[in-house]
């Protein structure tokens, strides 16, 4: 940023000459402390979170709980950033209880953050092989109770009726994937949800296969016209990298790309 602002000011005596570089500089004189105060603005947030950048960036994960553990849950710096990351943490190395104590924090100090991560936290009863629990957990939250943004919506109901499957409510299963299978506006949910209904459903429903098989076949097909080869597929996979709840679910979307694509 400061080279930026030495070529900014330095440029037009170079093309236009002294007088003009003169008129320049008082017109545009203002944007020389705005870079400034910008610049300490990011160095300012840079000290303060160096150990947790740092600590991610050398995967510590024991000393990044620890840290993110000191700031969120003693200093009760409840910050969206702070608490995805340290959600993220836990899951990393498996560390169940952990989020189920983080979870019951968050209910009583701040709520909107666990709905915000909802995903996360039913992703870590999956995890646990809590699937009643996933199941109580995703059902107000699938009924319009509780407002989701964007495709976390349709990744919600998709865990929703992923868990009703674990839990060998099969009917129930059928009818959260045919949902989105039908509607769903999120490839990857759609891709997973058509695979379990051709796979995985007609087998434990039987009564039920062929419409289930039929509505799978529709859905690949609308899934395709998306995102129209395996890689890219794949590419999508990868940007959801990021999200745990996407993360713990490696061996069933690498699954249901082979049905899509094969």
């Amino acid at each position: 940023m400061l080279l930026f602002l030495v070529v900014i000011y330095a440029m037009p005596l170079a093309i236009l000459g002294k007088d003009l570089s003169l008129q320049f500089w008082r017109s545009g004189w203002f944007l020389a402390p705005l870079i400034i105060i910008a610049l300490i603005f990011i160095d300012i947030y840079f000290v303060i979170n160096y150990r947790v950048y740092t600590l991610l960036e050398k995967e510590d994960w024991p000393a990044l709980i620890q840290e993110l553990e000191e700031k969120v849950l003693q200093k009760n710096r409840y910050s969206r950033r702070l608490v995805k990351l340290l959600i993220s943490s836990y899951l990393v190395l498996s560390d169940v209880q952990s989020v189920t104590r983080l979870e019951k924090k968050l209910a009583i100090s701040k709520k909107s953050l666990l709905d915000e991560n909802a995903l996360s936290f039913c992703a870590a009863r999956v995890l646990s092989r809590d699937y009643q629990g996933a199941v109580e957990f995703l059902e107000p939250r699938c009924s319009g109770e509780a407002k989701v943004k964007g495709g976390e919506s349709e990744w919600m109901r998709w865990y929703y009726g992923f868990a009703q499957l674990l839990s060998r409510r099969f009917d129930s299963a059928a009818d959260a994937f045919l949902l989105l299978a039908r509607y769903g506006s999120e490839s990857l949910p759609a891709g997973l949800s058509s695979y379990f209904l051709s796979e995985n459903l007609p087998a434990f429903l039987p009564l039920r296969s062929g419409n289930l098989k039929e509505e799978a076949g529709i859905a690949k097909e609308r899934v395709k016209k998306s995102l129209r080869s395996r890689n890219d597929w794949d590419r999508e996979l990868k940007r959801m990298d990021t999200e745990v709840y996407a993360a713990v679910l490696q061996t069933y979307t690498g699954k249901a790309g082979d049905y899509l694509y094969k």
